[in-house]
């Protein structure tokens, strides 16, 4: 049977009175690709990050590997409770950001090889070579002496994805990875996305480009202010609609 790497159950978020996430489940099995889509302010990317613990969530369960969470505090105050718990999931769960947040002052080689080293405390000419590796994957191996700057987005973000994967994560966060991008540099990014796909990574993925959830995804999840308003395999998703949200939604974002 195919474990759960991330579940999350009857999830609520707030920022003060206003209510983000109302009651939200979602699953990603080992080896699936789950991705989340909806209108901006449907809570996508705040459901993202309290799966990885970056936000506090005031209710609900969240569980990586079966292993929930633990708390203290009740509503606005709860938090995780056991500090090592925390950053052992995040560590597990590499995040892509819409903003690539690489250092500028750091080389593209530096800059993929400093979490594993520091925070993992990993052997650094292992990393280097694990970094090298992935800068190649990503098709930037060329690219490992450069600073951020000397790139294009497109470049900056595969970069992102390189260091992600130096991780070696059970799961891939992305959020909008490709929305700060050109159209044709969009396009190097949403490659990258499908082979990591193909590999057979748990993959949690928010976008607002409908082409690249129904090409990679195992299940699609259709949110709407803040609550799952639609959700399943994408040739239903996609193919046949049963909400009228959803049915709006699509030919809106139909190009």
């Amino acid at each position: 049977m195919t474990k759960n790497v991330i579940e999350i159950r009857n999830l609520h978020k707030s920022y003060g009175s206003l209510e983000v996430l109302k009651g939200v489940d979602i699953v990603a099995p080992a080896g699936h690709v789950v991705s989340l889509i909806g209108s901006s302010g449907s809570g996508k990317s705040t459901l993202l990050r309290c799966a990885n613990l970056l936000e506090d969530s005031q209710m609900g369960d969240v569980m990586f590997n079966d292993e929930p969470v633990t708390w203290k505090g009740e509503g606005l105050a709860r938090r995780p409770a056991d500090k090592a718990q925390m950053i052992r999931i995040r560590t597990n769960l590499s995040m892509v950001f819409q903003q690539f947040n690489l250092w500028a002052h750091m080389t593209i080689l530096q800059n993929v090889m400093e979490a594993p080293v520091t925070v993992l405390k990993r052997d650094p000419n292992e990393v280097e070579a694990s970094a090298r590796k992935y800068l190649d994957k990503v098709g930037i191996g060329d690219k490992c002496d450069v600073y951020p700057a000397q790139l294009s987005g497109g470049q900056q973000q595969r970069a992102a994805i390189a260091r992600a994967l130096c991780m070696e994560p059970q799961a891939l966060l992305f959020d909008e990875p490709t929305s700060a991008l050109d159209p044709e540099l969009e396009q190097e990014v949403v490659k990258v996305i499908k082979d990591l796909a193909t590999e057979g990574r748990t993959m949690v993925i928010v976008t607002h480009d409908m082409k690249l959830a129904a090409d990679v995804s195992d299940h699609v999840v259709f949110l709407h202010q803040g609550k799952i308003e639609e959700e399943g395999a994408p040739k239903d998703l996609f193919g046949n609609p049963k909400t009228e949200r959803l049915r709006g939604f699509l030919s809106h974002t139909a190009h």
